[in-house]
């Protein structure tokens, strides 16, 4: 296994890549949109807590959704059927983002969406490249998600509920929306017992680079 590499402030991933067991892939470099865009195409995201330097991950296996094959219970039919609940897109980027960085997760403490993070992210958003879903209940704000999308692929980065099955909501009419526009799958990067109750699946890493270079 080769040394993993430090990246100085202008420099991007290039290939070939190499990773050590947990996934990690590089240190440092940076969080512009090119920087972001390159990384992602190439099955790689950035991880990292405030007080630490940039690491960028591509973990084996990988989390994925296919939003045709996404599960809906017989409950949240129901939920999905209530005129209370509003779902969109792209209306309030900012407060979804901030709402993710904000809600209280088992097991973390703190979060990796800090502020060099969410500001790297509104840009994407600014170009274009990164996109929200969003739930309201009755017109409030209460659940959704975001992350990148790039050709007929998107790049899930975090969701959010203040109320219950609200990120359900969110999560099963963006994969319609998704699906009906070519999008074909959904990178959710790590397993979760929620993602997995929605139909996300777990594949090997070679599978997903295989994946992303039939649909970017």
């Amino acid at each position: 296994m080769k040394q993993i590499p430090f990246l100085d402030e202008q420099e991007i991933l290039q290939p070939p890549l190499h990773y050590d067991k947990s996934g990690l892939v590089a240190i440092g470099g940076n969080l512009s949109a090119h920087s972001l865009v390159n990384a992602y195409s190439k099955g790689v995201f950035p991880w990292y807590n405030e007080d630490e330097m940039i690491q960028w991950w591509s973990p084996d296996p990988r989390c994925v959704l296919y939003p045709a094959d996404v599960k809906i219970s017989k409950s949240m039919k129901q939920i999905l059927q209530n005129p209370k609940f509003q779902f969109k897109i792209n209306q309030n980027f900012n407060a979804v983002i901030n709402a993710c960085a904000a809600i209280e997760r088992l097991g973390q403490d703190g979060t990796w969406i800090h502020k060099e993070m969410k500001l790297a992210y509104i840009d994407l958003h600014q170009k274009g490249i990164a996109i929200c879903a969003e739930t309201y209940y009755e017109s409030v704000l209460v659940g959704g998600l975001y992350g990148l999308r790039i050709g007929n692929v998107f790049f899930g980065e975090s969701m959010f509920s203040s109320i219950s099955n609200a990120s359900k909501y969110a999560l099963i009419n963006f994969c319609e929306y998704l699906d009906a526009t070519g999008c074909t799958i959904i990178d959710c990067q790590l397993e979760t017992a929620h993602l997995r109750s929605m139909g996300a699946t777990l594949i090997t890493r070679d599978t997903f680079l295989k994946e992303l270079e039939q649909n970017l």
